[in-house]
């Protein structure tokens, strides 16, 4: 089986691969693999904009730093799936494989659902089979696992088998989070009103796992200058060993430099690669977060 995707040329190609732009995939990996991706809106200061079209995410994290208000993002609709499954369909793709963000925090998994089912009622002539796997993650956690599958299809092995492993990575990636301002995580809910403002005032800042969509404090560093150190000893003691692991900055100039030498120094190697917080994760946890990414134990 061969792959197919309109933006990338080789109409000989069979199958599909997309995702949305919550992955955080660097665009020249995105067009290595022929990888298509379905992009969030959001508005900001009653302007509307679409994620890696109208900006970088270097660009998003400086018109977040100087906006009077908070962003708001837009679930993908079911109508827009519709319209892209049709277009594989007119391509003679064979098979689809969308890798959603997670499904329990966003309703764009159930609207690819919807829009599966809306094209076999619409389209009941097509053969072209329709693989949806939920991330249960946002960014690189998303994103990584997608390439391995994309790989694997390229050397030939199956749809079913590729999905089934997506969803066992799936299971096992997890995100260490810590944002060293808290004015927009506090109203993506990650942390309470009532607590981002203690924080703010007392100077502490938390570290969360956000994993399944769920966010859980597992520590609270007084200071910025514990943070780093709480963020390197987390990762050192949740990753499998060996395994490799990415760092997720809003500000490179700020961010990215530090924390690759102090993860580097924990776990005796570096990190694959330091990437840019996407403007649909950075509208959850403000221009001053950072993100490790990494495989830990196996959740089912």
């Amino acid at each position: 089986m061969k792959r197919l995707c309109s933006d990338y040329g080789d109409n000989e190609m069979k199958y599909i691969v997309l995702t949305d732009s919550t992955c955080d995939l660097p665009e020249e990996i995105v067009r290595a693999h022929g990888i298509d991706v379905i992009c969030f809106k959001l508005a900001l200061d009653g302007k509307g904009y679409v994620e890696r079209q109208d900006f970088a995410p270097e660009e998003f994290c400086r018109m977040l730093r100087e906006a009077k208000s908070l962003p708001t993002t837009a679930q993908i609709t079911e109508y827009e799936f519709l319209e892209r499954f049709e277009q594989y369909d007119a391509q003679g793709a064979e098979e689809v494989l969308y890798v959603s963000i997670n499904a329990g925090g966003s309703s764009t998994n159930a609207n690819a659902q919807q829009a599966c089912r809306e094209f076999r009622r619409l389209h009941p002539e097509s053969g072209m089979k329709i693989t949806i796997v939920d991330s249960r993650g946002y960014s690189i956690a998303q994103g990584q696992p997608i390439v391995e599958a994309c790989k694997k299809l390229e050397a030939g092995e199956t749809m079913e088998a590729v999905a089934a492993c997506l969803r066992d990575r799936y299971a096992r990636m997890e995100i260490l989070l810590t944002a060293y301002s808290l004015k927009v995580i506090r109203k993506s809910g990650r942390v309470s009103a009532a607590a981002a403002i203690a924080g703010e005032v007392l100077g502490i800042h938390p570290v969360f796992t956000l994993n399944d969509g769920v966010s859980h404090v597992v520590r609270k560093v007084r200071g910025e200058k514990g943070v780093l150190s709480a963020m390197t000893s987390l990762l050192k003691s949740r990753m499998v060993e060996g395994v490799p692991y990415y760092i997720g900055v809003t500000d490179r100039e700020k961010y990215a430099a530090e924390y690759a030498e102090a993860c580097t120094a924990a776990v005796g190697y570096p990190p694959a690669f330091v990437f840019d917080l996407g403007a649909a994760v950075q509208s959850n946890t403000g221009p001053d977060a950072v993100g490790i990414v990494f495989e830990g134990a196996y959740r089912g």
